[in-house]
C-alpha cells in the first residue's frame, strides 16, 4: 500500500444494518498467558470482567481455556486465554495480531491510569489515534491492550463490579489491530470476502470496518515489512474469530474461502459455537464462529464460570483433570 493520506478518517456507522448473512465484526480474541491464577485475577479483578466459561483446551485437557467477558458472554466482547504454566514468552512481530481494543465510556481514562498505578500494571500516556483517546497498557504477561474512548458513545452494558463501575467499565471490543509484512492480500479477504471497507489512514496504519454491527467493527492493518515475523508464546495473540450469526451463513464462508484458494477447516463444535479456521494470506490465523449456542448451554447465566465444564469426551476423566489443573483460589 502507498503512503497516501486519506481524509476523514473516523469512522462514521451512524445506523448500522444487522444483515444476518454478513460478518457481524469480531466474536472473541484468544491469547496466551502463563500462570493461570495471575491471568483470572488480572482480568477479573483489575479490568473486572466477568469470567463467563472456564473449561479447557480441546487438544490439551489438562490446561485451561478462560473466557471473560459481559454478563452473558455477548460475541464482541469475549477474550479468551489458553494460560500454559511456565510458558517462555512469545515475540510480537508481524502475521499475527499485535493489539487488542477495548471500548471505554468518555471521562474513564483517568480512573484507569489511577488503577494501573496502584495495582502496578505498565502503561503509558493517553494518546489518540483516529481522532479518539486511547490508553496503552500490558497485562502480566504483556498482552499490550488499547482502551479507546469511541467517537461514538459505546450503548453496550457492561459487566461491572464494586471497584470497576458503570461509567468505567470495559464495553467490549473496539478494534483489533494486525501486523503485516505487507497489507494488500489481507485487506482482500476484509473486503472481498469479510464485506468490510477502508475508511482511514494514519502513517503505516490503515483502518477497516463493516457497517452490519455498531461495536467491535474495526480491524487495523498495520504495514511494517522490515519488522520481524512474530513468534506465538506468552503475552500474544493466538487467534481472532469474526462473528457470523449461524451454522448456514457459517457454511457459506467455509465455500467463499475454499473458492479464494486458502485451506479452511472443516466445521468443528466449540461447544458454546461453531468454527472454521483458516491462515488470511499475511499469517494471522483467522477463525468464524457463530451465535449459536451460547454460553448458557450448559449452566445458567447466574452462575456462568463458577464450574469447570468438560467436553463430553473428557468428562471420564475429570476427577484426572481436576486434581491437574492449577488452584485459582
Amino acid at each position: 500500500m502507498d503512503n497516501e493520506t486519506i481524509t476523514g478518517t473516523q469512522a462514521t456507522v451512524n445506523t448500522p444494518s444487522i444483515v444476518d448473512n454478513r460478518i457481524l465484526g469480531l466474536h472473541h480474541i484468544t491469547a496466551i498467558a502463563g500462570n493461570a491464577r495471575r491471568n483470572h485475577d488480572f482480568y477479573t479483578k483489575v479490568l473486572g470482567l466477568r469470567m463467563i466459561k472456564k473449561t479447557v483446551n480441546f487438544d490439551d485437557p489438562e490446561t485451561y481455556h478462560f473466557y471473560f467477558g459481559n454478563e452473558v458472554g455477548t460475541p464482541g466482547t469475549i477474550l479468551t486465554f489458553f494460560p500454559w504454566e511456565g510458558i517462555v514468552a512469545g515475540r510480537v512481530g508481524t502475521g499475527m495480531a499485535t493489539g487488542i481494543g477495548y471500548s471505554v465510556p468518555g471521562g474513564s481514562l483517568e480512573f484507569w491510569k489511577e488503577r494501573f498505578a496502584q495495582f502496578n500494571v505498565r502503561h503509558e500516556a493517553t494518546s489518540e489515534r483516529f481522532g479518539e483517546q486511547f490508553l496503552s497498557f500490558q497485562d502480566p504477561d504483556g498482552l499490550k491492550i488499547d482502551l479507546i474512548v469511541p467517537a461514538q458513545e459505546d450503548e453496550r452494558k457492561p459487566w461491572v463490579t464494586g471497584e470497576v463501575t458503570e461509567q468505567s467499565a470495559l464495553r467490549g471490543f473496539h478494534s483489533v489491530t494486525l501486523t503485516l509484512k505487507n497489507n494488500k492480500p489481507t485487506a482482500e479477504i476484509l473486503t472481498d470476502i469479510f464485506g468490510y471497507q477502508l475508511i482511514g489512514q494514519e502513517g503505516s496504519r490503515y483502518r477497516y470496518a463493516t457497517d452490519a454491527i455498531a461495536n467491535a467493527s474495526i480491524v487495523d492493518l498495520v504495514e511494517a515489512p522490515l519488522t520481524m515475523t512474530g513468534h506465538v508464546a506468552g503475552g500474544t495473540n493466538h487467534h481472532v474469530a469474526f462473528r457470523v450469526k449461524n451454522d448456514d451463513i457459517l457454511m457459506d464462508y467455509h465455500e467463499k474461502i475454499a473458492r479464494k484458494g486458502l485451506h479452511i477447516t472443516p466445521k468443528i463444535d466449540r461447544d458454546y459455537f461453531f468454527s472454521l479456521y483458516f491462515r488470511e494470506p499475511g499469517g494471522v490465523l483467522f477463525e468464524l464462529a457463530t451465535e449459536n449456542p451460547g454460553f448458557d448451554r450448559d449452566e445458567p447465566v447466574s452462575e456462568l464460570g463458577t464450574h469447570l465444564k468438560l467436553p463430553a469426551r473428557y468428562e471420564a476423566e475429570r476427577a484426572k483433570i481436576e486434581a491437574t489443573l492449577p488452584k485459582l483460589s
